[in-house]
């Protein structure tokens, strides 16, 4: 007998397990045939099914060659999946087993639910993009028939929740139907009632059209889901929160219990009515699969939970990933002795947070989804100042032109552009201070649009660096610091502007904990701790930081003078050559009269470093 397993991969299994080389139109046809209630259908009707996007002549062309293909394939078995006639297809239900026959089959209430819900978790037909309307709608209506087959079977398994594992098995099934329906509040307060009470409930808005989360202590006898007046936000598009699971560099006989704590604060935010949460499989693959980035957005997740164990405690930031901006972050001890009794606490603490920084973002994140052309523009032109070389500056710049064309006022448009005359200015290294002056032109018009926006005054505090007034820059990024003290791209920025003060250790420090909030940390990170470095006259370390950049090009003069510095004249020379390849009329001494130090002997020092490079 042949296996067709439908969830997860398409694909059909030979009984010694060896797959099938088979058409994927053959193998939607059997999915669609065991599905269906006769497991028989006409001609016609799968030639609609397969190819409703052709002519009818062309789609049933297609079928006949389909079903041929298919007959050569299934020539030499003793009893054939399908029976062929003149206007029907019947699949023979005594050669073909389905992992749907999970759906059907027997066993306790418990069972049932386990086995649904592991099958449920893996997704329906989920590595086949739909080729026709009807195939995509087919497959939703499936995957919708499922969902109510597994809230049917958690239902019917509540009264065996008392026994050992059940109340697991129940939690995770109602995290998952969550997920497909976040408005379930019958399943909502169910799983409110396993995990012993929430720590969270939410009001939703008034006529505003903007969605707040209001968190609440409940006290004792409060009805925390009937009395709490709301809106439905059945109208709202919900963001989707997923909370990755923890890792660790070593086996650590922690990374159990941190784990299970991630689990009881996935549940806790499910009290939150306007935030979607991702179950916990799919969180677990997301985490395994090394193109993170893809998945996300594929999945259409706004907000990430990153968490990492270490000896120092577990580290959790939430990151908004439209725009790869850390909005918080914490340590929370949990050393061996102390989290068995502390893990209920921890996690009310993380949830609370996570609530409420998910509360102050969404109104940004409903402002930028009311203008979908003007955030897409946005979201390109930051995407290419990822590259600091002028072609990726410029077109950069042109998408934030075009975001503003859509949206005139859109605040971190002008943010963005403000960053690529600054960028400009600092890859043709030439003085041009018309740059700096658009610059922060357009920092002030981002700022005056959104003054509580850190961005803005980063954007200011950066081209104040750049024109020369330290202490303003300073003021400037200390202000965005405070606005936002965990945005990662604010503490690098201040950070830069303290090596530029003639305060370099403080520099280092700065972004080192910008790199720990940023780990996968951007070229422009790396480039600041080697000039922090440098001045601080820790040249091997300047030269490892530019090692590890991904394009070194803007920090070859900063390499050149540290192995200059050390006495390694040929990896100077290299890197001096490959300085002067980018811009071959670079002067030093012109150099040093553009960039600000606000103390004389950082100027010496680089001076130095630069003239016995050979610049």
């Amino acid at each position: 007998m042949l296996h067709l397993q439908t969830f997860g991969d398409l694909r059909l299994i030979e009984t010694n397990g060896d797959p099938v080389r088979y058409p994927i139109k053959g193998l939607l046809m059997m999915a669609h045939l065991y599905a269906g209630a006769s497991h028989e259908l006409s001609r016609y009707e799968l030639a609609q099914f397969l190819w409703n996007d052709v002519e009818p002549e062309l789609a049933r062309l297609n079928l006949r060659k389909l079903l041929s293909r298919i007959r050569e394939t299934d020539g030499g078995r003793a009893e054939m999946p399908f029976d062929f006639t003149a206007t029907t297809v019947r699949l023979n239900m005594q050669a073909v087993s389905c992992d749907l026959d999970i759906f059907r089959a027997g066993g306790s209430p418990l069972e049932r639910l386990n086995a649904i819900a592991e099958l449920t978790q893996r997704g329906f037909i989920g590595n086949i993009k739909p080729a026709t309307k009807l195939i995509d709608a087919w497959i939703r209506a499936q995957r919708d028939a499922q969902t109510l087959q597994l809230r049917q079977a958690l239902l019917d398994a509540l009264p065996d929740a008392q026994k050992s594992g059940a109340a697991r098995s129940i939690s995770g099934a109602a995290l998952q139907i969550l997920e497909r329906d976040p408005n379930d509040e019958q399943v909502r307060a169910l799983l409110h009632r396993l995990s012993g009470g929430s720590s969270l409930s939410e009001r939703l808005p008034n006529g505003d059209g903007h969605a707040r989360l209001q968190v609440n202590r409940p006290e004792a006898g409060d009805e925390t889901t009937a009395d709490i007046e709301r809106v439905s936000p059945a109208s709202l598009i919900l963001p989707r929160l997923v909370l990755l699971p923890p890792t660790s560099k070593h086996a650590d006989a922690g990374l159990a219990l941190a784990n299970a704590l991630i689990e009881d604060v996935t549940i806790e935010l499910c009290a939150l009515r306007n935030i979607s949460i991702v179950a916990p499989h799919t969180a677990g693959q997301i985490r395994r699969d090394s193109e993170k980035a893809a998945v996300v957005a594929r999945h259409s997740i706004a907000y990430l939970l990153d968490t990492r164990l270490s000896e120092e405690g577990l580290f959790a930031q939430l990151v908004y990933f439209p725009t790869d901006e850390i909005i918080w972050a914490n340590r929370f001890t949990m050393t061996p002795d102390i989290l068995p009794r502390q893990r209920r606490l921890i996690a009310q603490q993380l949830t609370m947070s996570v609530a409420r920084e998910l509360a102050e973002n969404e109104e940004e994140r409903l402002g930028f989804e009311a203008n979908p052309q003007a955030y897409h523009a946005y979201l390109v032109g930051s995407s290419l100042m990822s590259k600091l070389t002028l072609p990726h500056i410029r077109r950069a710049r042109k998408a934030f032109k075009q975001s503003l064309s859509h949206k005139a006022d859109f605040s971190p448009s002008f943010t963005g552009l403000a960053r690529t005359f600054t960028s400009e200015w600092l890859v043709r290294a030439q003085g041009n201070n018309e740059l700096l002056h658009l610059a922060e032109q357009n920092a002030l018009r981002a700022i005056e649009r959104d003054p509580a926006s850190a961005a803005g005054h980063r954007e200011l505090g950066v081209t104040k660096l750049y024109l020369g007034d330290v202490d303003a820059s300073v003021a400037a990024l200390d202000l965005a610091e405070q606005l936002s003290p965990h945005f990662a791209d604010v503490i690098y920025s201040h950070a830069d502007t303290l090596v530029h003060a003639s305060r370099p250790g403080d520099a280092l420090a700065k972004i080192k904990r910008a790199i720990s909030l940023n780990p996968i940390a951007p070229d422009a990170y790396l480039w600041c701790a080697a000039g922090a470095s440098f001045f601080l006259e820790q040249y091997e370390e300047a030269i490892a930081y530019v090692e590890a950049m991904k394009d070194k090009a803007p920090a070859h003069r900063i390499a050149a003078a540290s192995c200059a510095m050390i006495g390694d004249r040929k990896r100077a020379l290299f890197h001096r050559q490959r300085a002067e390849s980018i811009n071959p009329v670079f002067e030093v001494e012109k150099w040093l009269a553009i960039v600000p130090f606000k103390e004389d002997w950082q100027k010496e020092l680089y001076r130095e470093g630069l003239l016995k490079a050979g610049f």
